[in-house]
């Protein structure tokens, strides 16, 4: 009698079973299919180009092995633009974690106004970068700069003093990373308010009681609670601006002298607009290992945050 009560609670826990995991892979199946369409394939097939001399308008090539990566790693101007890679991203991203940080604690305090702050704060991460450069296009003109205006009225620049901001190589690399960090700091502000948001305050409390001061919470308490947090938004940042040519190319177009290329625009220039595809896939793909490994880094390093 057992038996024949308990054989189709089995086969019916079964059933349960095959049903959940056809469930599964089809809820999965459109993100993995969006993977394999917009990112595997694309990869795979600037690899293949990387190692082929395929041109722009021209279906004839010939694979040409590692040649390609060999005339860039010798290019004065990709060395540069990968010089200035490693600057434009890690310039950015610590301003905008200690930025974030302070914007982020200062949201957690209750004064008036703060919900038109956080929507002040979110506005730049909602405007089309296109639109948004267009005005630091005006705020950066070599004369009618605003803010060389400001430092005249002040007193900072004197009779003759001006600064060309897009003309100058230095003053070319701070605008882009003005403009990256302002774009990028309402990203950095709402996942570190998140983090703050979920320590609880009885372990604030208990610091507070045990006689540590502001900065012991924030560095012996609070920054090692939100490491899994910390990394992510660090992972994000850092691989957004690995990747992001957009304000480069709006902005300076690479220029004066192709001195504030990064890898992204320097590939965008080289294999689209100079039409040499084999050459801007090499440029674009080169900096893969290094951002594979800061990613694998940086995910076990939270996965042990995790766990401890």
């Amino acid at each position: 009698m057992s038996a024949v009560v308990t054989a189709p609670t089995v086969r019916s826990g079964e059933t349960i079973r095959r049903s959940d995991r056809r469930l599964g892979v089809v809820m999965l199946a459109p993100a993995l299919l969006y993977i394999t369409l917009l990112v595997a394939l694309p990869f795979l097939l600037a690899l293949f180009l990387s190692l082929t001399n395929s041109s722009a308008g021209s279906l004839q090539f010939s694979f040409v092995g590692l040649q390609n990566f060999r005339n860039v790693l010798g290019s004065p101007v990709f060395q540069r633009s990968l010089r200035n890679t490693f600057v434009f991203t890690f310039a950015s991203q610590l301003t905008v974690l200690v930025l974030g940080n302070i914007l982020a604690r200062a949201l957690l305090k209750p004064f008036l106004g703060k919900g038109l702050a956080r929507f002040l704060i979110l506005m730049p991460w909602a405007a089309p970068i296109s639109l948004a450069t267009l005005g630091w296009l005006w705020i950066f003109d070599s004369t009618f700069s605003v803010i060389n205006w400001v430092l005249k009225v002040v007193g900072w620049l004197g009779p003759g003093q001006w600064y060309y901001w897009l003309g100058d190589t230095t003053l070319g690399m701070v605008a882009i990373i003005t403009i990256h960090v302002w774009r990028m700091l309402p990203f950095s502000t709402v996942i570190l308010l998140a983090g703050l948001t979920s320590i609880p305050n009885e372990v604030r409390e208990a610091a507070a009681i045990d006689g540590a001061g502001t900065l012991a919470r924030i560095f012996q308490v609070e920054i090692p609670m939100m490491r899994p947090i910390l990394t992510v938004a660090v992972l994000f940042g850092v691989v957004f601006t690995f990747t992001d040519m957009s304000v480069v190319y709006l902005l300076t177009r690479g220029g004066p002298y192709n001195s504030t290329h990064v890898l992204a625009s320097l590939a965008f220039q080289d294999g689209v607009l100079g039409g040499d595809v084999g050459r801007g896939a090499a440029v674009a793909i080169f900096l893969v290992p290094v951002l594979v490994a800061l990613a694998i880094f940086m995910l076990r390093t939270s996965r042990r945050a995790e766990v401890v």
